[in-house]
């Protein structure tokens, strides 16, 4: 099997360069290029939006007039062929009723459109007569396709031999509407579904509720996050499910595009350089402060933060802490980003009130985060949760060294420093709270005024392999190891479904 190209239908709503709204589309235009690139026939598919340029695709309509089943009729789409890059096709469901908007979400009929979208894509593979082994769901967008392939495709011998693979970003948001979901996704007779943990789980239709039981196999995007999302603190309601299948749960971290974010070759920064010369840092710093409009003080630590300014990401620890930082540590603080009003103008009000020492940006500018990553020294990461976060791997490939809260992909890859042994990218606080958070940060400043110990970290931190092939192989043993076991709900959680069914049907026969 190990040597056997694989062919993977690879389904996102969002995929870069063509739509985005956050880190989905980033791995979803990075991912396939690098499982692609080792040897595997893989696909992607996505919806054809209206805002998106013709001239982008430069491909073909290869299918016209697609039936694509929706509730009890049928509605026709086209498809295009385009190129992802490296040689990567992608597909483009073409259905302007649903997808000629001007954006990607937040329209009252998104359960109709996504689901049309999912089943034209397994439509699509029929008519191509291209038999994927593999079908890699991402979110709840794509959360019926493990349902159909065990339910209204079980027994179509065109997937007789196709595993479903469902990738979780954040588990946040499940996709839950109203029954008449069923029956526009064609389950309504296959529609009851319920836990012994889960009472609530059949007065709604939660689409990545049902992907979780269903698929194959189920990842999230760091080895943290899958062990988080199984209790009940970070399992959003569907831990019980995600507990009984967790011999089926696994963890791969996300990884960076290491082409676009190299500070060797970053057309946006004053300074190229690499890990052998980190004393240009220093010219990216003082164009930073310039920029930022912050006097130039080269011996200041430079704090930064790129996120959106919510809770979820800490905003509400660095409001607490930004004050503390600048007045007893002697820091400056560069923000960027976009969020709740609360936060934006809680930040605004400190760069009024500091403005030698804070700056903040209330937008998001590719070249200033760019720039940021090169010029900071002290990069913030005090997440509440984070499914993966992208930000501290970037920063240790600019030498900008995290301090980050101990969830997620951050503990999976921000270690704590120890100026004993030199071991260690980064500094990290195991509780969310604002001192636990501040300290970290003094340790930060500490050991930047330490110039040998700060120049080792900051050697160590830009030598980590956060690459998308490390990832991509790390999918392809996933598949393969798929593609070994029996297809079918894992048996632990279909023993548990039939034990609720049962009930349910002596409840309904008494």
């Amino acid at each position: 099997m190990t040597n056997t190209p694989l062919k993977i239908l690879y389904l996102s709503v969002e995929v870069v360069p063509f739509a985005k709204t956050g880190g989905l589309a980033d791995v979803a235009g990075a991912l396939p290029k690098a499982i692609g690139a080792l040897g595997h026939d893989i696909r992607v598919v996505m919806p054809l939006y209206g805002f998106i340029h013709r001239e982008q695709l430069h491909g073909k309509r290869i299918l016209k007039n697609l039936a694509v089943p929706i509730g009890k009729e049928q509605d026709k789409c086209d498809i295009l062929e385009g190129h992802l890059g490296d040689g990567v096709p992608i597909y483009f469901v073409d259905n302007p009723r649903l997808f000629d908007r001007d954006g990607i979400y937040m329209y009252p009929d998104d359960a109709e459109r996504f689901i049309y979208y999912a089943r034209a894509a397994l439509e699509m593979a029929k008519a191509l007569r291209w038999q994927p082994d593999i079908v890699h769901c991402n979110d709840w967008h794509t959360g019926m396709v493990p349902n159909w392939l065990q339910t209204i495709y079980r027994d179509d011998p065109f997937f007789a031999n196709t595993r479903t693979l469902f990738t979780i970003h954040n588990l946040a948001y499940q996709g839950i509407f109203g029954h008449r979901v069923l029956e526009i996704a064609g389950v309504a007779h296959h529609g009851f579904l319920a836990h012994p943990d889960l009472y609530d789980l059949n007065n709604v239709v939660d689409l990545m509720g049902r992907a979780l039981i269903f698929a194959d196999a189920v990842n999230t995007v760091s080895p943290r996050y899958a062990q988080e999302i199984m209790t009940p603190e970070r399992g959003e309601g569907l831990d019980p499910i995600l507990r009984d299948r967790a011999e089926t749960v696994f963890g791969i971290l996300n990884g960076i595009d290491q082409a676009l974010w190299n500070p060797a070759s970053d057309r946006y920064l004053s300074v190229t350089y690499d890990g052998e010369h980190l004393e240009q840092r220093q010219t990216n710093k003082q164009a930073l402060q310039a920029l930022s409009g912050l006097p130039s003080a080269p011996n200041a630590p430079l704090l930064a933060m790129i996120a959106r300014l919510v809770e979820q990401k800490g905003a509400d620890l660095l409001a607490q802490i930004a004050e503390w930082a600048v007045r007893y540590l002697d820091a400056q603080l560069i923000i960027l980003g976009t969020g709740e009003e609360y936060y934006q103008n809680l930040f605004l009000d400190l760069a009024k009130r500091f403005p030698k020492q804070i700056a903040v940006n209330i937008t998001f500018n590719e070249a200033l985060a760019h720039r940021i990553y090169g010029g900071s020294d002290i990069f913030l990461m005090p997440s509440h949760f984070e499914p993966c976060g992208l930000g501290q791997m970037i920063a240790m490939r600019y030498g900008a060294v995290p301090v980050a809260h101990e969830t997620g992909g951050l503990a999976d890859t921000v270690h704590n420093f120890n100026p004993a042994t030199g071991a260690g990218n980064g500094f990290t606080f195991h509780d969310y709270t604002p001192e636990a958070f501040y300290t970290a940060v003094v340790r930060a400043v500490e050991t930047y005024r330490q110039p040998k110990q700060w120049r080792t970290l900051q050697a160590t931190s830009m030598k980590a392999d956060f690459s998308w092939r490390k990832s991509a192989q790390q999918y392809i043993a996933l598949y393969q190891k798929m593609l070994e076991q029996p297809k079918g709900i894992p048996y632990q959680l279909q023993e548990r479904m039939q034990l609720v069914q049962q009930l349910a049907n002596s409840t309904e026969s008494t």
